[in-house]
């Protein structure tokens, strides 16, 4: 199972579909001293309390991943050698984290 590979003491940061919400995965979480921080469901009747700043920030992570795929360049790797993809990174990067 998946949740045996995740060390205890950590934090499980998910988003509330595909099934990261169901009890029965937040009683395993918890089983294993991991704090799940997953938004509930609209549908649930009771809403569970989550961190919201913590998951506003893993939001924020991946936005700024899809932005740095939006480079042809980056999400195709072109650059043969380490060092020049390396510096396409790193040019993409500050393009896309210091102007938006």
């Amino acid at each position: 199972m998946v949740l045996e590979a995740l060390p205890s003491g950590a934090t499980l940061i998910a988003d509330r579909g595909r099934g990261y919400d169901s009890s029965w995965f937040r009683a395993a979480l918890v089983e294993k001293d991991i704090t799940p921080c997953i938004p509930p469901t609209r549908r649930r009747k009771v809403p569970i309390a989550y961190d919201k700043t913590l998951y506003r920030q893993q939001h924020e992570v991946e936005n700024r991943f899809a932005k740095l795929k939006d480079w042809r360049r980056i999400a195709t790797r072109y650059d043969r050698c380490a060092h020049t993809f390396f510096s396409s990174i790193c040019i993409a990067a500050a393009t896309t984290f210091y102007v938006t």
